[in-house]
């Protein structure tokens, strides 16, 4: 299944710039083939191609189905130094279901700018090639401080390498299925002391992701596939 994608679907709908471009001029569809489109909140609209114009599409609504979201996980992230191994992360997270992505501005954080319209475009590719019909949220960075501040969620953990702490495996915690996780991934040199210190006085529990010590995006993604496993 070839999909396309527009957020904003009514009772007859364009494809425009990327979308446009990528149905009548690579795929080459015409007038009368039918197109999926989603919008990446659980819809998927069986549509027909009615209009062909220089800059956009028209297509007519035949159909539409919803897909409800299973995966509830919130990972907060300290963006890698180097994007390559940031954008691997975004694409295979969304490809195993993700919910929402916060970047994270630590104190050992080495990138300090994220150039989220590049990473949207990469999430969406992965979310159509996985036919993932919910599209995860890429937040704005955000400092730690504020966001262990103002995140809510009744699951909340800070992933750490500190050793002289009691931390429990995400197998070991008692998730509760219907309630959003969140689960925070420190940068290249780990969360400090102090971070660590914070994000427990606003109830985050410690967690551990196992006896090797990771790499951030490695430790963001085995926290996606503990999660995933225990739905």
């Amino acid at each position: 299944m070839q999909l396309f994608f527009n957020p904003n679907i009514e009772s007859d709908l364009f494809l425009e710039k990327e979308e446009h471009i990528h149905a009548t001029k690579v795929l080459r569809k015409i007038e009368g083939d039918i197109l999926s489109v989603m919008d990446g909140k659980g819809g998927l609209f069986e549509c027909k191609l009615i209009q062909i114009s220089s800059k956009k599409s028209l297509l007519e609504i035949l159909g539409s189905k919803k897909f409800d979201k299973t995966n509830r996980l919130h990972i907060g992230i300290a963006p890698t130094k180097n994007n390559n191994r940031m954008e691997w992360f975004l694409e295979k997270a969304t490809e195993i279901g993700i919910s929402e992505i916060t970047p994270l501005l630590c104190s050992r954080s080495e990138r300090k700018v994220l150039k989220n319209e590049r990473m949207d475009k990469i999430i969406l590719a992965a979310a159509k090639q996985s036919k993932s019909f919910h599209v995860p949220v890429l937040n704005e960075m955000i400092s730690f401080s504020s966001f262990v501040k103002k995140v809510e969620s009744k699951q909340k953990f800070v992933a750490h390498c500190e050793e002289d702490s009691e931390k429990k495996t995400l197998h070991n915690h008692n998730l509760l299925n219907t309630e959003s996780t969140v689960i925070l991934i420190g940068p290249e040199g780990d969360f400090t002391a102090k971070e660590i210190e914070e994000a427990k006085s606003h109830n985050f529990e410690e967690l551990s992701l196992g006896e090797s010590r990771l790499r951030t995006e490695t430790a963001a993604m085995v926290a996606c596939a503990y999660y995933n496993l225990i739905q």
